[in-house]
């Protein structure tokens, strides 16, 4: 017992250390795990005043000091009242919430036996049931129109289509070749009665003991093209099918697809007889080579017809949307290959058959489909106004990231017509439109995740739920100032100047430049994921600068492609104005300035470093830093080819030498901090191992910092103690060389 209480004193200890340190009004790095995030929206089809939602918490492990879990529950809140009440809890977060479409129960997923699986929860009081116990898991679950099956989705392995006799009843392979050189397709697949191991036997035995090394894992045997995932590699291919099951305990899924493809985005036609989806548009096709997609329509009846809805070689269609009367089907279209972003496009639809395409216009890159009814009119709220709504008709409300933020906009298929709802000012993360309403969360400076309800032109928003209310309550934030730089192209390019948090007039501070990824990423004052990281900054006694240069979206297709070819100088033309022009302010020490990004933003530090030495540090993260290398390094190699070609190409290894900084290791002379997560394999650790080993070579000032497990998404998601940690190195590192960040007397 004494021994117990003398680990629970430090313990209590650290933490009540952590609580006092939360009352500071300037914001924290444990804020971090402050932040809840709204989402899961979706408005009840009965009763629009039935709203679900999910809170994602960040929540200690009581077992583990220092340690936190992501946790996702489902809510139900009365949008008139505001009242909200959990409708799961426990350590098991739960997801992807829906009505049925009587609006008596939801669908959801939940992990079980660390297995997704679907579970059914009626609304009146009864207890939750788990309704599939599929080997393979379930997740994104929807009910058909009448209320009466379920559709989900699942990833079944290559080995494991192949033994399945519902999802390959022949027990065949696949059409397009496994790319084993000197072997045939037959060979290829394993024998269900085959030799048995053995490394002295005959040829077929050897192979058999060969195949059980792989089965035991002693082995990887790699013949795919993309065989790198974000953390290993995965050299068994899997695919995601569909199935359909009865809403009732002990029914048995039914899949509606087959073979050796994969469907995603699925969603029911109205009529109830039929689902679109996404999938490759050539099934003779290796699924790592076909670029091309195509939308289908699905019999759900188990039949496994499948008919081509939109096809067409070199393009790409996605995010079917129908509308509820079955009449209208929303879609992105694009081009399979090259820089760019798919259209958003509308078509008629009769069945499964579409007519008269159109692409919209509308130069930004459209997601999260919603269809709608807008009335002419509606009553008002609690009166006799009514409200009178230009786009009366059938709508579509969608989201696109625009000018620094997330705003709502709503094409009127009547008139073509498209309405911005909000402003680029804030971020609209998830939203839906029911009975009348826009329920929406969005991020602005004041507060990372709220939930708002609106009137179908989002006039008069009403916050419902503040969850981050508390300790948002007497933190000083910083509010980013916007301007405006015309590049040597001649292209606007935006960028924000954040004083400290707690800026005293007469007093310089230093000043960082922070530059996001991708390349085709976008910040603003709506952008979700930087919120913690640049108030953050600005708390320590930081100025922050940070730019929209050309590559990125947000802006059309012409300036996300101004990059192309061109990764290093014309970016760095664009973030370095940025830099320049904040550098003017009187409240800035320009002999104190910094400069930090990850993944593409790695590299343009890397780029910046080798090319100016306006810069007294550096801290480059999970970046690329040679484009050849990258061709093998990284998951995300198309990005070599797309936007420089390929290395053998006439021509090209010139153009990705010139663009790589490494080719300027020798002129780095700023003090360097390099992070890599270890498992990281988007971008590839390699490629920081050179760029260290390069840099001690040469004796210049360089720290390399790993992340054991960590992956690629350490400023976004990932260990929460490495997300901290990664934002300590920052400031530690920078305050190395621009200290006294309390501001020093001009």
């Amino acid at each position: 017992m004494q021994h117990h209480q003398r680990f629970l004193l430090p313990l209590l200890l650290l933490w009540a250390t952590f609580a006092v340190a939360q009352s500071s009004t300037n914001v924290l790095v444990t804020d971090l795990t402050r932040i809840k995030q709204v989402g899961g929206i979706q408005v009840s089809p009965t009763n629009r005043q039935q709203v679900l939602y999910t809170l994602t918490t960040t929540e200690p492990q009581p077992d583990q000091p220092l340690e936190f879990d992501y946790r996702t529950h489902i809510y139900l809140m009365n949008q008139q009242t505001g009242e909200t009440k959990a409708l799961t809890r426990g350590t098991e977060s739960a997801r992807q919430a829906v009505w049925s479409p009587d609006g008596r129960q939801i669908a959801f997923a939940r992990t079980v036996k660390g297995k997704s699986q679907v579970f059914v929860m009626p609304l009146d009081g009864g207890e939750a049931y788990q309704l599939t116990t599929l080997a393979y898991g379930a997740g994104s679950p929807a009910f058909s129109p009448d209320g009466k099956r379920i559709l989900f989705s699942t990833s079944v392995s290559f080995p494991e289509v192949l033994a399945d006799t519902l999802l390959n009843p022949g027990r065949g392979g696949p059409l397009w070749s496994q790319e084993k050189p000197g072997i045939s397709a037959a060979d290829a697949l394993p024998k269900k009665d085959g030799p048995k191991p053995n490394p002295d036997g005959t040829l077929a035995e050897i192979r058999a003991y060969l195949a059980k090394d792989v089965e035991d894992k002693k082995a990887k045997v790699i013949t795919r093209l993309n065989f790198q995932g974000e953390s290993t590699t995965e050299p068994v291919m899997n695919f995601t099918h569909l199935y359909v099951v009865d809403v009732r305990e002990g029914a048995t899924p039914k899949p509606i697809t087959r073979g050796f493809a994969s469907y995603q985005a699925a969603t029911w036609l109205p009529n109830g007889q039929a689902v679109l989806a996404v999938t490759d548009r050539d099934p003779a096709q290796h699924p790592d080579r076909e670029v091309d997609n195509a939308i289908v329509a699905i019999a759900a009846d188990g039949a496994a017809t499948v008919t081509p809805v939109l096809s067409e070689a070199g393009k790409s269609f996605g995010a079917p949307t129908p509308s509820p009367n079955g009449l209208k089907l929303a879609y992105l279209a694009g081009n399979s290959r090259g820089v760019g972003f798919p259209n958003l496009a509308v078509a008629d639809l009769t069945g499964t058959t579409v007519s008269n395409p159109k692409t919209v216009e509308f130069d930004r890159a459209a997601g999260n489909l919603v269809w709608a009814n807008v009335p002419a009119t509606r009553p008002a709220k609690g009166g006799n106004r009514s409200a009178t709504y230009p786009a009366a008709g059938l709508a579509l409300y969608f989201t696109a990231s625009a000018d620094g933020g997330i705003p709502l906009f709503r094409l009127n298929t009547s008139t073509n017509a498209i309405d911005r709802l909000t402003t680029p000012e804030s971020g609209v993360t998830n939203f839906d439109v029911g009975g009348g309403d826009i329920v929406f969360a969005k991020t602005e400076v004041a507060d990372p995740s709220a939930l708002y309800v609106a009137t179908l032109d989002a006039a008069s928003p009403k916050k419902m739920l503040a969850p981050n209310a508390d300790w948002l309550t007497g933190k000083t934030l910083s509010y980013p100032k916007k301007a405006v730089y015309t590049n040597s192209k001649g292209q606007a390019v935006d960028y924000w100047i954040m004083k400290p948090a707690k800026f005293v007039e007469g007093k310089t501070y230093p000043l960082v430049l922070n530059m996001h990824g991708g390349p085709t990423a976008m910040w603003g004052p709506g952008e979700p994921s930087m919120w913690h990281e640049l108030q953050y900054l600005c708390a320590q006694g930081y100025g922050v600068v940070f730019a929209n240069p050309r590559g990125s979206g947000g802006y059309g297709q012409a300036f996300q492609r101004a990059n192309y070819r061109d990764w290093g100088t014309g970016p760095a033309e664009d973030v370095l104005a940025a830099a320049t022009a904040a550098a003017r302010e009187p409240w800035v020490d320009t002999t104190r300035q910094v400069i930090t990004g990850g993944s593409y933003a790695g590299y343009l530090t890397a780029w910046i470093v080798g090319h100016d030495n306006r810069f007294k540090a550096a801290f480059a993260q999970r970046g690329v830093y040679d484009l050849t290398t990258f061709m093998g390094e990284g998951n995300a190699w198309a990005l070599v080819p797309n936007y420089f070609g390929l290395p053998w190409e006439p021509g090209a290894q010139a153009i990705l030498d010139a663009n790589s900084p490494y080719s300027f290791v020798q002129n780095i002379k700023t003090p360097l901090l390099i992070k890599h997560g270890e498992n990281d394999l988007r971008t590839g650790i390699i490629q920081s191992e050179m760029m260290y080993k390069s840099l001690k070579v040469l004796g210049r000032p360089v720290e390399y910092v790993r992340m054991p497990g960590a992956t690629h998404e350490l400023s976004r998601s990932g260990n929460v103690r490495q997300r901290i940690d990664r934002l300590l190195r920052i400031y530690e590192f920078f305050e190395r060389f621009v200290g006294n960040t309390s501001g020093r007397v001009k």
